[in-house]
């Protein structure tokens, strides 16, 4: 029998072709996932989010503050309920996310001088569209106490542009790096590269797993003449170079095609997505060394990987996090792929600032190296647990 690394690619190889399951969770799921998120989130921030107006008073100047509230970018009005009741039943119905109130006598209480109130409500449960209408709610409700206001002066004879009164502080905001505020930018590049991590952890864990349950792992030891770092690199090759073309796909379709902001140098993010598929192969080794189970290593892997979307501090802040939450945001590969994507994408700052990020990547390759001898006990004397 022929022994060798070789000899064990090829055995590696052909459990990939010959297995439908590999065809799934290394193509199909990932490449799926890739096309729906980006197509997802192709407009880059949600628009025209439903919303009502309610206009208890009918004057000219509700009137106009509805046109007003209406043309708005980020609102649909697709209702104009007679009553806050009304209204109320329509957001617990998911028909709208929120409505504006503007009350009876509002166009006679304002001239009068007596303070009338606008009301918005929002529903929070969904929290991005609510917070966009509560924006343009909020908006809409200053720039007509602006005008208001604007028009109250210039009836009592201030022959002077008000805006100096109304406005003395001029505020410029301006969004570094996205200024489109595409929520895209930092979405898909984190959100995807997360789905790829857990398809790594997944497949790399379960291949190995596959090795014990079959008894397979006996002659997978024979063909490395007893030598596990043979086995594992002539098990994981295979594996390890689709999985590049894969982030390789993933680079070029988000940054070429779907033209995200790249500010940096090509060479080091290019690097970053190899060295990310290595560090998630190793964190998945890892995982297996410490659990040579498959049920066991494959619900660690499936747990870690699906966290790392919320650990990870993609949709919340670190800073926010309790210390001891926090933490936990430094144990998944795909944060630093984030990081580093921070500093070269959006950024383009030197590699020297990164340097630190690349180095996780590092220790996330050499983490099972000490725990080898661990699997080669398991493949040497394997022992099915169900």
């Amino acid at each position: 029998m022929k022994t060798g690394f070789v000899q064990i690619f090829k055995r590696s190889v052909l459990q990939l072709v010959r297995r439908p399951i590999y065809w799934v969770g290394i193509f199909l799921l990932p490449l799926f996932c890739f096309l729906f998120l980006s197509s997802l989130m192709e407009e880059g921030l949600p628009k025209k989010a439903p919303a009502a107006i309610v206009d208890r008073d009918g004057s000219d100047i509700s009137r106009q503050i509805s046109q007003t509230l209406g043309g708005m970018e980020m609102v649909d009005v697709v209702a104009n309920p007679n009553s806050y009741t009304e209204a109320r039943h329509l957001i617990q119905e998911g028909k709208i996310y929120g409505f504006f109130l503007i009350p009876e006598n509002f166009e006679d209480d304002l001239l009068a001088g007596r303070a009338p109130q606008i009301s918005f409500y929002t529903n929070m449960t969904y929290y991005v569209p609510a917070s966009l209408l509560y924006k343009t709610f909020k908006t809409t409700a200053m720039y007509t106490k602006a005008g208001v206001a604007s028009e109250v002066i210039n009836n009592v004879g201030f022959t002077s542009d008000p805006t100096a009164l109304l406005l003395p502080v001029n505020i410029q905001a301006r969004a570094i790096n996205n200024p489109f505020l595409n929520y895209a930018y930092y979405l898909c590049v984190s959100f995807i590269p997360g789905v790829l991590q857990l398809m790594i952890l997944l497949v790399t864990c379960f291949s190995l797993g596959q090795e014990i349950k079959y008894h397979d792992s006996t002659r997978l030891m024979q063909l490395a003449n007893g030598s596990i770092i043979r086995a594992m690199a002539g098990k994981l090759l295979p594996q390890t170079l689709i999985w590049w073309v894969m982030a390789i796909f993933m680079e070029s379709w988000l940054f070429g095609w779907q033209a995200y902001p790249m500010h940096g140098s090509w060479f080091w993010l290019t690097l970053s997505q190899l060295l990310f598929v290595l560090a998630a192969q190793g964190f998945a080794t890892f995982i297996f060394a410490l659990l040579p189970n498959s049920r066991l290593s494959l619900s660690v892997s499936a747990l870690l990987g699906i966290l790392s979307f919320s650990i990870a501090a993609f949709s919340f802040p670190m800073q926010s996090m309790y210390p001891a939450l926090g933490i936990f945001s430094y144990i998944v590969p795909t944060r630093y792929n984030y990081l580093i994507y921070i500093d070269q994408g959006l950024n383009g700052i030197d590699i020297f600032y990164s340097r630190w990020w690349y180095i996780a990547y590092i220790i996330f390759i050499l983490l099972p190296l000490p725990f080898l001898r661990r699997i080669k006990n398991a493949f040497n004397r394997p022992v099915y647990v169900p």
